[in-house]
C-alpha cells in the first residue's frame, strides 16, 4: 500500500494526481542540486541545463509521435490548454468566430472558452450520450466554415470515457478549423499519436503520468500559428517565456519514456484490477450504477454511484481509501456533478457518485481490501438514511 505518514492507505485517486515515479525523482535530483544552472546562461552549468531540457523535449515528443521542435514546455495542463485555445484563435480569419467544444470538458478548457466568449466568439458545446461520449455524427452538423477551433478532450477525467477525437478532427480539417485536444488524462494511460489523431495542438500534464506537479507540455503541429499569452525573455520559442523548470522538465522526459515502455502492460493489468473492483462492488451492493463505459474508456477509471447515499459520505467513512466524489459541496449544500448531469443522470443518482482511479502500484490485495471498506462504509451510510 502507499504510505502517507504513519497510516497505510489505498490510493484510488490517480486521475487527480499520480505519485512521482522513483526513476523520475532520481533523474530530477541532480538538476535541483549539482546541475542547477539556468538554461539561458552561457557557461557549463547553463549548457548542461539546456542539454537536459532538449533531451526531455525529445522524450516527450517520442511518446506522442511528434518531433522535438513541436513540443513547448509549460507549467501543466491548465496552462497548456489556455495557450492552445486562446493563443490559436488570435490570428485566424475574422470570418471564423466560433469555437466548438463539448459539454463535459475540464474546467481549464471550459474556462478558456468562457474567456473567448467575452471576446466575441460563439461557443458551441456538443452534447454527450448517456455513456458520456460525444457523437461524431452530431459534430458533423455543428462544424462549419465559421469555426476557428475545435477543442475536445481525449479522455474525460471523471468517467474515463474516450472521445472520438480522430473522427471529429477529420471533420474539422475538411472545414479548415484547427483542432486541440486536452490529453492530460490520456497520455501515459493509453496510446496517443498526434498524426493518427489529426490534431494541431495537444495538452499534457506531468503529474498525471508520474512526473512532478508544475510541469507540462503543449504539442504544436509544425506550421500552426499560435500567439503567446505572456511576454518575457523569449524562452520556448517565445511562446512560454520564463526560466525553465529544468528539474521538472527532466522528470517529465523520464516519465514519458517510462510510460512509452509500459503502456501496454500497465493498461492490461490495471484494467483487470478495475474490473475486479467493479465486480466486487456490484455483487455486494444492489442498485449501484456504473457510469464509466464498459468499452472505450481509460483502463484505470471507474465512476460509479452508490444508491440512496451521498458519495462524499461513503468516502468519509471509507477509512484508508483515498478517492474523489463526482459532486461538490458549497456552504453545506451538495451539488451533483455537471458531467453526470450532462449525461442525463438524475441529480439524486449523481450525488452518490464516487470516482475510483487506479495506478501502477495498485494490487489485487489493495482492491480486495478496498471492496470490503467501501461496502462497509456504504452499509453504515445506508442505515443512517
Amino acid at each position: 500500500m502507499t504510505t502517507t505518514g504513519p497510516t497505510s492507505v489505498i490510493y484510488l485517486d490517480h486521475n487527480a494526481t499520480t505519485p512521482v515515479a522513483p526513476e523520475v525523482l532520481d533523474a530530477m535530483e541532480p538538476y535541483l542540486t549539482k546541475f542547477f544552472g539556468n538554461p539561458s546562461s552561457d557557461h557549463s552549468l547553463g549548457h548542461e541545463a539546456r542539454r537536459a531540457v532538449e533531451e526531455a523535449r525529445g522524450q516527450v515528443a517520442a511518446l506522442i509521435g511528434a518531433t522535438p521542435d513541436e513540443i513547448v514546455f509549460t507549467s501543466g495542463g491548465t496552462e497548456s490548454n489556455h495557450l492552445a485555445i486562446r493563443g490559436a484563435v488570435v490570428s485566424v480569419s475574422p470570418s471564423r468566430r466560433r469555437v466548438v467544444t463539448t459539454s463535459v470538458e475540464h474546467p481549464a478548457t471550459a474556462g478558456a472558452c468562457a474567456i473567448l466568449e467575452t471576446q466575441g466568439f460563439r461557443i458551441t458545446r456538443l452534447p454527450v450520450t448517456r455513456e458520456g461520449i460525444v457523437d461524431a455524427e452530431v459534430a458533423v452538423n455543428e462544424i462549419g466554415e465559421d469555426v476557428a477551433l475545435v477543442t475536445i478532450m481525449m479522455a474525460q477525467n471523471e468517467t474515463g470515457a474516450i472521445m472520438p477525437v480522430c473522427e471529429i478532427a477529420a471533420i474539422a480539417r475538411l472545414h479548415g478549423a484547427l483542432v486541440h485536444s486536452d490529453a492530460a488524462q490520456a497520455v501515459g494511460k493509453i496510446e496517443v499519436n498526434v498524426d493518427h489523431l489529426g490534431v494541431d495542438l495537444l495538452s499534457i500534464a506531468g503529474h498525471k503520468l508520474y512526473a512532478a506537479k508544475g510541469v507540462g507540455a503543449l504539442y504544436i503541429r509544425s506550421g500552426t500559428t499560435i500567439e503567446p499569452l505572456t511576454l518575457g525573455g523569449g524562452q520556448e520559442r517565445g511562446l512560454r517565456p520564463g526560466s525553465e523548470n529544468v528539474a521538472g522538465i527532466v522528470g517529465l522526459g523520464v516519465a514519458a519514456t517510462l510510460a512509452g515502455s509500459r503502456i501496454a502492460a500497465d493498461s492490461q493489468s490495471i484494467c483487470v484490477l478495475r474490473e475486479q473492483l467493479w465486480s466486487g462492488l456490484v455483487e455486494r451492493i444492489h442498485g449501484i450504477v456504473r457510469h464509466t463505459p464498459m468499452q472505450s474508456s481509460l483502463p484505470n477509471t471507474l465512476l460509479l454511484s452508490f444508491p440512496e447515499v451521498l458519495g462524499r459520505d461513503v468516502l468519509a467513512r471509507a477509512e484508508g481509501v483515498l478517492a474523489s466524489t463526482g459532486s461538490a459541496c458549497h456552504s453545506g449544500v451538495d451539488t451533483p456533478g455537471a458531467t453526470l448531469l450532462a449525461m442525463g443522470v438524475t441529480p439524486n443518482v449523481a450525488l452518490g457518485a464516487v470516482r475510483l482511479s487506479l495506478g501502477r502500484e495498485s494490487t489485487h490485495e489493495q482492491i480486495a481490501a478496498a471492496i470490503e471498506i467501501l461496502v462497509t462504509a456504504f452499509d453504515v451510510g445506508r442505515q443512517r438514511y
